[in-house]
């Protein structure tokens, strides 16, 4: 990030990759780019973006899953959910639970509420869709009572869904201003 104009950011850019250069690296054009913080841009499957804060005329910087992140976990929520890959509902929310815990794990340092609160109806409406197909003959009340204990996918061994929208949402936990760096030892006089 460079707090000038786009030819500074492009000068550095230049420098950047002179540097590199030595070390037999480059910068790839396809994923190098210089923008502006109001447009936006994507960073290891996180959103950065400066907008105005709800409610107020304060401009903050958000950051949040992105598009491609969360198509990433859909569709593998998706693949997953497909009706002949497992055999039985215990099998499949171990599954399901693991790549869900882990996805909302990662992305639980950002705005991120709902987008966890889409997840988890995406997974539970493809786990009901899964077990309807499964049990075509089954009557939806008792299909509800077998494996929906509290409108919850539950299995036989008692294992139940993960709910992405259970997970508390911890933003921003750290400020530049309290984020040590590598000089600071030298300015105060003390030796790292």
């Amino acid at each position: 990030m460079v707090a000038g104009t786009r030819e500074h950011a492009e000068a550095l850019q230049a420098e950047v990759a002179v540097v590199l250069a030595p070390l037999g690296l480059r910068l790839s054009q396809a994923k190098t780019h210089v923008r502006h913080l109001d447009e936006g841009f994507d960073f290891l499957g996180w959103r950065i973006q400066r907008r105005r804060k709800r409610g107020t005329g304060q401009r903050q910087i958000y950051t949040y899953p992105s598009k491609k992140a969360l198509l990433s976990v859909t569709g593998r929520v998706r693949t997953l959910t497909r009706r002949s890959a497992h055999r039985d509902l215990s099998d499949l929310l171990h599954r399901l639970n693991s790549v869900l815990r882990g996805w909302s794990a990662y992305f639980q340092h950002g705005v991120s509420k709902r987008t966890f609160d889409y997840l988890g109806e995406f997974a539970w409406r493809r786990v009901v869709g899964w077990l309807r197909k499964r049990h075509p003959r089954l009557a939806w009340s008792l299909l509800r009572r077998r494996h929906l204990p509290g409108w919850r996918p539950t299995a036989q061994d008692g294992t139940t869904l993960f709910n992405p929208a259970t997970v508390t949402v911890s933003r921003y936990r750290y400020r530049g201003a309290k984020i040590p760096t590598p000089w600071t030892a030298a300015t105060t006089g003390t030796v790292a």
